[in-house]
């Protein structure tokens, strides 16, 4: 309805697509119109769906229809991978904002950059000489993987045919370099902070990557670090077997460091909370969380928010945009019935109090893959207490006619959990409404 704020979370496979309709909220007196990611592990033809649904959402001003902001979390390509696509023709942006890790000349983030350029490019190189990766790895090669046209479409095309600049953001920025021509709503930058290479690499981070070659003006060859199997001849001064030992290692190496990129790139997503007549919707990216601050250490976002920004994060949410597609590592919890303190569940508690259900809403965008992890069936079970729009799917499943042979690894990771109240699902969504493409939230104000 026209006056509630709007959350339509699009089914893109495995990925993120987000639009947000904040109501009478454009100072102007029009709506707030709000895009935050684009991207996708799976199919593109959802990503194609989901912007042809969009644009009959958007207002049409000068011939265009228009998003007032644009948020790209971060450089994955489950969030960005549209951007790449030829989607963009007709629509135009007010502002578009990208976090800081993004943002190639950022003074405090040249170690991070340096690490995401050798892991993308080696697990590149790993998926073009075929090796043999488990699928696990597979999928983060190509969460990892650069893609070189969507980055220059956020900094250089749309921004362009928008007459505008993009903005690289951080929680430490000025209101003056945030500023949205907006009223009766706040949207606030929660992470990351400006020092990446300090808060989410550290000390310890720094130490490692000049041990294998990552100085001030160089890095490790990432061709070296995976080299062909068939154009690396076996030394005569070493045994084959210890050869292929030392291959191996060197493979194993350059999968570290692609692993500790993704830890570092997803902790540094844009996290954003947005207030609107007394409701607190937080929007996280894939934010990651441990189990507390390490001062100088390298940390997760969810813990520097705590103990940085624990004033504007804390208190009960009417939204929670599960991170990480569902994954353990996203969402801070107790991880077990038995955990009943400590950092993860303190934040939680905060900010989806069992108390508060009533008031709370929370979906996930989700695809049951390789990963045990994504979903995390019990976290979501966990978040189904907390949060009032729930399913029980097996239910649901049930009343459809539908059969849980038809759900992805439903016996390995499914089974226990899907008769408890879960969240909305875009991937078990999907299965139940024949096709619809989306989920939506509406909050009253």
């Amino acid at each position: 309805m026209a006056n509630k704020l709007l959350i339509r979370l699009y089914d893109v496979g495995l990925g993120d697509c987000i639009y947000c309709r904040i109501p009478n909220a454009h100072e102007s007196g029009r709506d707030f119109h709000i895009l935050i990611d684009c991207g996708t592990l799976s199919s593109t033809d959802y990503l194609e769906a989901a912007l042809d649904n969009l644009k009959t959402m958007l207002p049409e001003i000068d011939g265009k229809r228009h998003v007032d902001l644009l948020v790209v979390t971060h450089e994955h390509k489950d969030h960005m991978t549209g951007f790449g696509l030829d989607l963009w023709g007709g629509l135009s942006f007010g502002a578009i904002w990208m976090s800081a890790a993004m943002d190639l000349d950022h003074p405090e983030a040249k170690r991070a950059k340096k690490l995401h350029s050798f892991a993308a490019n080696a697990m590149e190189q790993a998926v073009r000489l075929n090796l043999s990766l488990s699928p696990p790895l597979m999928e983060l090669a190509a969460a990892l993987a650069l893609n070189k046209n969507a980055m220059k479409t956020l900094r250089e095309t749309l921004p362009k045919a928008s007459k505008i600049k993009p903005v690289y953001v951080h929680a430490n920025a000025k209101k003056t370099e945030l500023a949205l021509p907006l009223r009766g709503a706040e949207v606030s930058v929660l992470g990351p902070e400006k020092d990446i290479d300090f808060y989410y690499l550290g000390k310890e981070g720094d130490q490692t990557l000049r041990r294998f070659g990552f100085g001030d003006t160089s890095q490790p060859d990432p061709s070296a670090a995976v080299p062909r199997p068939d154009t690396v001849p076996t030394p005569a001064n070493i045994d084959p077997a210890d050869f292929r030992q030392l291959r191996s290692r060197m493979l194993s190496t350059a999968l570290a460091f692609a692993d500790l990129d993704g830890k570092v790139c997803n902790n540094t997503s844009v996290v954003l909370l947005i207030e609107w007549k007394g409701k607190r919707l937080l929007f996280v990216g894939d934010a990651e969380w441990d189990g507390a601050y390490k001062e100088g250490k390298a940390n997760c976002a969810w813990n520097v928010m705590w103990k940085l920004r624990k004033e504007k994060l804390k208190g009960p949410l009417a939204f929670y945009k599960i991170g990480h597609h569902g994954s353990v590592n996203a969402t801070p919890w107790g991880m077990t019935p038995a955990a009943s303190a400590g950092e993860p569940l303190a934040i939680l508690d905060a900010i989806l109090p069992v108390q508060s259900k009533a008031g709370a809403r929370a979906i996930v965008s989700t695809r049951r893959g390789n990963y045990e992890t994504i979903p995390r069936t019990d976290l979501l079970a966990e978040i189904g207490k907390r949060v009032a729009n729930t399913r029980n799917y097996a239910d649901a499943f049930k009343k459809a006619g539908k059969k849980t042979s038809e759900v992805p690894k439903f016996g390995e990771f499914e089974k226990e959990s899907f008769a408890q109240p879960q969240p909305m699902r875009t991937d078990l969504e999907r299965m139940l409404q024949d096709q619809k493409g989306f989920i939506d939230v509406e909050i009253e104000g």
